[in-house]
Order: structure tokens, then C-alpha cells, then sequence
């Protein structure tokens, strides 16, 4: 019993899990598909095709998420919700006080420990590797 509390791949899990599911169903889901409010902030920051990347980061936020919290492509998955929670916390926020960028960093801090750390052995990444 007492072995779990040691465990890093279930403390992967659970951060996963968390880290997942908060940010689809908390950012993610709302912006499937991209509001005219989103592609209009995503061209005002003057990104080439607003439409396309307004598709990439709601694509980002709700289905890398969710491949996050299954630990599936968990890498892929983090590297792009990572940059586009940089561009919330640098760009969009950037102007703003910490308290109000403190959510988007977090979450790409998150991302950044993701990548190196992977989705750990509680994973469906765990799981196709092995075949």
C-alpha cells in the first residue's frame, strides 16, 4: 500500500487526467467550433489565414486534451497546446497582470513537464509502444 504513494506513473495519471479533461471541457469544448469572436482575436494578433489557426487552437484545446488525458500521442498533443497556451499567456495576455495569464501558464508549464516527462506507464501510449 504503502509503494503507491511513491508511484511517479500514477501521479502522471492523475495530472493527466486533470490536466485533460479541465482543459477540454473548461476551454476547449466552448470554442468546437471557433466563434467569429476567436478567428477575429486570431487575426487582430495579425496570424496569416485567422480561420485556420483559430481551427488549430480550439483543435488544440479540446481534442489535444482530451489525447492528453488518454495518454495517447501525449507528446504531439502537449507540443501543440503548449505553443498555443504561449500565445494566450505571451501574446493575448501579455499587457495583463499575472493573475490573469496565471491559468495559461499554468497549463503550458503543464505542457512543457508533458513533454518531458511523457504520458508516463498508466498510458495508451504505454500501451502501443509495447506492440
Amino acid at each position: 500500500m504503502r509503494k503507491v504513494f511513491y508511484n511517479p506513473d500514477i501521479g502522471l495519471l492523475i495530472f493527466r487526467l486533470f490536466i485533460g479533461l479541465a482543459m477540454a471541457f473548461g476551454h476547449g469544448f466552448g470554442k468546437m467550433p471557433p466563434p467569429e469572436q476567436l478567428v477575429a482575436g486570431v487575426a487582430a494578433m495579425g496570424f496569416p489565414v485567422p480561420i485556420l489557426f483559430a481551427w488549430a487552437a480550439a483543435l488544440s484545446e479540446f481534442v489535444g486534451a482530451l489525447l492528453i488525458a488518454a495518454g495517447l500521442f501525449t507528446r504531439p498533443a502537449a507540443a501543440f497546446l503548449g505553443i498555443t497556451m504561449a500565445v494566450a499567456a505571451f501574446v493575448v495576455h501579455s499587457a495583463d497582470s499575472f493573475d490573469i495569464k496565471e491559468k495559461a501558464l499554468l497549463f503550458f508549464f503543464s505542457c512543457v513537464l508533458l513533454l518531458f516527462t511523457g504520458a508516463g506507464k498508466y498510458s495508451l501510449d504505454s500501451i502501443v509502444r509495447k506492440k
